[in-house]
């Protein structure tokens, strides 16, 4: 070993007994200390946040399986009652339809009658006509005009 390593090696030691005399190892210490103490509450810290995210987290999923379902129930029952509505229209609309058909078969079921009742009128009349004409020819004076009358009045009862 040469001088000048000895005397670096020598100086060194008396340097670190100085220091340690001087107690620059407990402030070195100490501030190790106080760093990790630091350390550690920033980590407990990181710990407490990454917990609460966590439940947070949780909580949305949560609150979002809740709003799908709400979501999924809400559809469901538009769905039942839009069928219903539809269903409602349906019956509606048939009603409608029947009541409609019925009303215009009634109609039709009163010109029938009525024009059943007209041909009835003119026929009878006609036919009244007819008879008055055959019995003035061959009846004569008050009996003949009775006759008439009386024929006349059966032939209308019988038509109509």
């Amino acid at each position: 070993m040469a001088l000048a390593e000895v005397w670096v090696a020598v100086a060194f030691v008396v340097f670190v007994g100085i220091v340690l005399y001087a107690g620059a190892h407990r402030s070195i210490a100490a501030g190790l200390d106080k760093r990790g103490a630091r350390i550690a509450a920033e980590l407990e810290e990181a710990r407490r946040l990454k917990e609460e995210a966590q439940k947070l987290v949780a909580e949305f999923k949560r609150k979002q399986r809740e709003a799908e379902a709400e979501a999924e129930s809400i559809i469901t029952g538009a769905k039942a009652e839009a069928e219903r509505l539809a269903a409602d229209a349906k019956a509606k609309i048939e009603d409608f339809v029947t009541r409609r058909t019925r009303m215009a078969e009634e109609k039709i079921a009163q010109a029938e009658h009525q024009a059943i009742a007209d041909v009835r009128s003119i026929a009878a009349d006609a036919a009244a006509k007819a008879s008055e004409g055959l019995l003035a020819a061959g009846a004569v004076g008050e009996t003949g005009a009775r006759l008439v009358a009386n024929a006349i009045s059966e032939v209308k009862s019988k038509l109509n």
